[in-house]
């Protein structure tokens, strides 16, 4: 009770003899030390407990608290630069703990001010949330009914990135800037970037004679959300933006092969000029179209950007040095969507019936161009209508739902009865519910954006005047229409 109060200081450095150089108060002191204190084990940012003399007796548990703040740079002489507000960008020493970690423009670290000490790196989830960094594993034989899709960006990404030797040798510029897939949604945009990432890896393993593990662990698929890049606040979405490009300059310093891959571009880089409510497009599509120049020196970079509404895209994006191949991706015809419906009704799922027959009458049925199946109605504005069926709007991702809707009614049926397998009436009827489900999709308020968004044939060269829903298939489902009927005006 009698004894005085302590106080605390944090360490900074070691001197001559038994004296050492602190922080205490916000006033830097050369205080004595107690002979049971080991210094060898003192590093910058240990807190230590003075007694009433100022003399250090004790290492103490290091503080959770301070500020964070994000990291300018790391100076070559292991000091950092970080930016503690706006206008005050500060040099801080590293404490003992982070002597050996590398920090990255961008990180978000906790520091003491007092003592100019950078103490730990905090994860935040502000771009590791925006960007998936772990290569996916997709290849493109799980693709069904894109072959000439994957054999052009095969020729635009993975021939120039594999032989650039010789590409150098016939004076040719790899087209590694940036490629854009673009068509409905649906209809494997998405899985074609994925794959793309997977089968660099893969052929930067041979080429390089190393593992695939090492080679997966080195690599990076930079899988950016557009619209979670948005941000309220002036120049932060710019600085994710470069953020991002800096991570893809780090990874591909290393020679290794690094896919930055933009979701729904429309939603970040649109046309300036075009905006409703802010101009937030005119600072941001020059941050992307200075990045991309920027990696045209970079080897290994390689931007791929996907799109429902590509001519909302700013033009200076898609011209050639910036995003060289342009790759429409459409909706699967009669072959191709019998191969898609192949790969999940595969060998390993229990069918009833003939495998081939299966997948024969869910191609007919499907692709059927009967009135009964007819879907809308669209009007243009020079006087002309087309009548659209189902098989129109068919999708990759519609042709699996079928596939798994039938495997469902699959098991349903044989808690019920025993009978093992998918059959034709469980695909039937798969189809049917896919059909009568999408029958109030088309959109009557914006003909026009809607034509465009689902990639309605012609509808760039003719105006979309209306939509017209119309009953078609959905008039033999008598369940569907007493549960959807409703009290006349």
């Amino acid at each position: 009770m009698g004894d005085p109060p302590n106080s605390y200081a944090t360490f900074l450095r070691r001197c001559e003899g038994s004296t050492i150089d602190v922080l205490h108060h916000g006033r830097r002191l050369r205080v004595a030390t107690a002979a049971s204190l080991d210094l060898e084990a003192l590093v910058p940012g240990t807190e230590l407990r003075l007694n009433e003399a100022l003399a250090a007796v004790e290492a103490v548990a290091q503080g959770d608290a301070g500020n964070v703040v994000p990291v300018v740079e790391a100076l070559a002489d292991s000091r950092i630069l970080v930016a503690v507000a706006p206008d005050d960008t500060r040099v801080l020493g590293r404490a003992g703990a982070l002597t050996s970690e590398q920090l990255h423009p961008g990180d978000h670290v906790l520091v003491d001010l007092k003592s100019q000490l950078v103490l730990e790196r905090i994860d935040r989830a502000e771009i590791t949330d925006l960007v998936l960094e772990q290569v996916p594993e997709v290849s493109f034989e799980q693709i069904g009914g894109l072959g000439e899709q994957i054999e052009a960006i095969r020729d635009a990404v993975e021939l120039p990135f594999l032989q650039q030797d010789l590409y150098r040798t016939y004076g040719l510029r790899p087209p590694q800037q940036g490629v854009l897939l673009y068509g409905p949604p649906g209809c494997g945009k998405t899985m074609i970037a994925k794959a793309v990432a997977h089968e660099l890896v893969l052929r930067s393993a041979e080429v390089r004679g190393v593992s695939v593990a090492e080679a997966l662990e080195n690599s990076a698929f930079l899988n950016v959300k557009g619209p979670e890049l948005l941000n309220k606040y002036v120049g932060e979405t710019e600085r994710s933006i470069r953020l991002v490009f800096e991570r893809a300059r780090e990874k591909a310093a290393a020679d290794h092969p690094v896919v930055i891959f933009f979701d729904e571009m429309e939603a970040l880089f649109r046309t300036r000029g075009t905006g409703l409510s802010s101009d937030v497009e005119t600072t941001i599509v020059p941050q992307l179209l200075a990045e991309i120049d920027g990696v045209e020196g970079l080897d290994n970079v390689i931007v791929i950007g996907a799109s429902n509404r590509e001519d909302m895209i700013d033009p200076a994006i898609l011209r050639p040095g910036r995003l060289d191949v342009k790759i429409r991706v459409r909706r699967p015809n009669a072959r191709a969507g019998r191969e898609i419906l192949g790969l999940y009704l595969d060998e390993s799922v229990p069918v009833r019936e003939d495998r081939e027959q299966l997948l024969d009458l869910a191609t007919r049925e499907i692709y059927d161009g009967s009135p009964a199946s007819a879907f809308v109605r669209v009007e243009y504005s020079d006087g002309g209508h087309d009548t659209l069926h189902f098989r129109d709007f068919v999708s990759g991702a519609t042709l699996r739902n079928i596939v798994d809707r039938a495997k469902k009614l699959a098991v349903k049926d044989q808690i019920a009865t025993g009978i093992v397998g998918v059959g034709a009436q469980h695909l039937q009827d798969a189809i049917t519910a896919e059909f009568v489900e999408n029958e109030d999709m088309p959109s009557a308020a914006h003909p026009e954006d809607w034509a465009r968004t689902t990639g309605l044939p012609g509808s760039g060269r003719r105006r979309v005047d209306a939509v017209v829903p119309l009953q078609g298939r959905t008039q033999g489902s008598a369940a569907h229409d007493e549960a959807t009927e409703e009290v006349p005006s």
